[in-house]
């Protein structure tokens, strides 16, 4: 949706009698300074897994909350496209109307049916686990265009391919998002993806076969904690941590990690409790959570200078080899966006000069002629004010440029094409390319769907944001 994103909500959740965990008597089993140390580890690993539930609880738990999209198991399409009173997801994409499938794969597997949709429309589905991994997707690239029924199976599945089914994907978390987005090629084009999204279907495993449903797993009371400023310091953050790793069997590659965690009470079916923590404990891991932020303050300034991109951050496990770092970063940056393969993201954070972008100035970017970014799809440039991260309200309600409207735009005098990112209208010539920007600090998204192998291979690179004198 990210899309690509900083942060938007936050909550908790109380347990029922058959989660609630034991106490943590190794919690004071760390040093203050090793504390503060495991504090920063388990918070950057935390932190993902913590923002994706934030958006989750709004979307599939919250009933009477503004953002509810439905209950779990059970699609909901949107047939329209993300304005700026959509606040749940930092930097949303708004090319393609969305689809969202919150999954409790804990009693059986969800079957995904998709129709066969025209081969020019992109579509895809991005299977998102409880880590934030991108753990494989279904669609236009991935897949194709021809339609199917694809087998979305839990951690603990053991079952064999059903007849009928195209393709088993397994997740490694017993909850797990399903974004689908299809692509809308102009306004007076909603009508075709309405029905496309009409085909979408979306069954229990026991009602695509036809066979009784099993025993349902245990109800789970979740209710709201944080906030999404209290998220950042709560030590409550580290209990949403511990109820959700419940739901997350521990990976081979990180039990060790475990283990560690739990010297400070943090793992499943631990219960971290501040109040039993000495003055000295309490302050080592607010300490670590602060470590954890200016450790992505570091990563920021390696991304603003080019040395890792965002496609760095998004994918599998086995993509990103742990680095709960990247991890992090992609979850504060751009949470739930693609892995790179799907789209690209290159990201206008400062102009060429190095500076901070603001609407007090003037911004031109300029396209050589053949030089426009290389797909397979489509691409987008999307404006975001901050410090929301969020699309920003402006008087002809335009909030990005993209390949779909290139007809309406002016080319230069030699074929190239130049857009004028500024908060007041440029002259009459040039508005047909212009990008509002707020009157304040702002970043630009680029987004590149089903990028081309020159830019997969960084031999096209996005050309700087130039400050206009």
């Amino acid at each position: 949706m990210k899309s690509i994103t900083r942060r938007a909500f936050a909550c908790g959740i109380a347990l029922l009698p058959s989660f609630r965990p034991a106490l943590a008597g190794a919690q004071t089993a760390a040093s203050p300074t090793e504390a503060r140390a495991i504090a920063k580890e388990a918070y950057i690993y935390g932190f993902p897994m913590v923002d994706s539930y934030r958006i989750q609880y709004a979307y599939f738990i919250d009933a009477n909350g503004p953002e509810f999209k439905a209950p779990w198991n059970q699609l909901r399409n949107f047939s329209r496209v993300f304005t700026p009173e959509d606040k749940a997801v930092q930097t949303p994409n708004s090319d393609t109307p969305y689809s969202f499938l919150g999954m409790d794969l804990r009693t059986e597997p969800i079957v995904l049916t998709v129709p066969a949709i025209e081969k020019e429309r992109y579509f895809s589905i991005q299977l998102i686990d409880a880590y934030t991994f991108n753990f494989d997707y279904i669609g236009s690239r991935s897949t194709g265009n021809n339609g199917g029924s694809f087998l979305i199976a839990g951690p603990h599945w053991n079952g064999s391919t059903p007849k009928g089914v195209t393709k088993v994907i397994r997740a490694e978390t017993e909850f797990a998002l399903a974004a689908y987005r299809t692509q809308l090629f102009n306004p007076g084009d909603i009508d075709n993806v309405k029905k496309v999204q009409a085909g979408y279907k979306v069954q229990t495993l026991s009602a695509f076969l036809g066979a009784p449903a099993p025993k349902a797993a245990p109800a789970i009371d979740f209710i709201k904690a944080l906030t999404p400023e209290t998220e950042k310091t709560s030590l409550e953050f580290f209990n949403i941590v511990n109820f959700l790793l419940q739901f997350c069997p521990t990976n081979p590659s990180e039990k060790e990690l475990m283990a560690r965690f739990a010297k400070i009470g943090v793992g499943a079916g631990k219960n971290f409790n501040a109040s039993d923590l000495t003055p000295e404990l309490n302050t080592a891991v607010e300490q670590g959570m602060a470590d954890a932020w200016q450790a992505l303050a570091q990563l920021q300034k390696r991304m603003d200078a080019g040395e890792v991109t965002s496609g760095d951050t998004f994918g599998t496990r086995a993509y990103l080899k742990n680095n709960y770092l990247y991890r992090m970063a992609a979850a504060v940056f751009g949470i739930y966006g693609n892995s790179k393969q799907e789209a690209m993201y290159p990201m206008y954070l400062v102009d060429a000069d190095g500076k901070k972008f603001d609407g007090a100035n003037r911004y031109t970017v300029r396209f050589a002629p053949g030089q426009l970014p290389p797909v397979n799809a489509f691409w987008s440039l999307t404006m975001y004010e901050l410090p929301s991260s969020l699309l920003t309200a402006n008087p002809i309600n335009r909030y990005l440029l993209n390949s779909p409207m290139l007809s309406q735009f002016k080319r230069d005098a030699d074929g190239g094409m130049t857009f004028y990112i500024q908060n007041e209208a440029p002259a009459a010539d040039r508005q047909p390319n212009w990008l509002p920007a707020p009157k304040g600090g702002f970043f630009v998204v680029m987004r590149l769907y089903w990028p081309k192998a020159e830019a997969l291979e960084g031999k096209w690179k996005q050309p700087p944001m130039q400050r206009a004198v």
